[in-house]
């Protein structure tokens, strides 16, 4: 088992192109793609996600508010934030996101906080056999 991590990103061509560099990363263990927020929190809420990839600018609620949001559950994911708006790196250190990185990205920017939270957190291994 790796890290349980969930993608949310309401363009469909930036969200298969996180999804591809997440399922192939063996420390990952991607257990959704959302392209609405609020379907990712009903989820997020329900399911132990360690963490998410969320982009900022969403309709209904944005990356920010569902960050702010998830933060508020008793055993929060860490949450990155993406945009192709540098300025939103503020509100992102704000509510103390884990990450923020700016679009177009890519792989290894996505490695890197991987690598991040490796280091801090190190990969929960499956408990489920005895």
């Amino acid at each position: 088992m790796g890290i349980k991590t969930v993608v949310v990103d309401n363009s469909e061509e930036l969200l298969d192109k996180i999804t591809r560099i997440l399922k192939d990363m063996k420390e990952i263990e991607l257990l959704g793609s959302f392209n609405n927020a609020v379907e990712a929190m009903q989820y997020i809420k329900e399911n132990h996600v360690d963490l998410v990839f969320s982009d900022v600018v969403m309709p209904e609620i944005s990356g920010i508010t569902l960050a702010a949001k998830l933060y508020e559950l008793p055993n929060p994911p860490e949450v990155v934030l993406l945009s192709g708006i540098p300025g939103f790196s503020l509100e992102a250190w704000k509510i103390r996101a884990y990450g923020f990185i700016i679009k177009p990205y890519k792989k290894n920017q996505i490695k890197e906080i991987v690598d991040q939270y490796i280091l801090e957190y190190g990969v929960r291994e499956s408990c489920s056999s005895f």
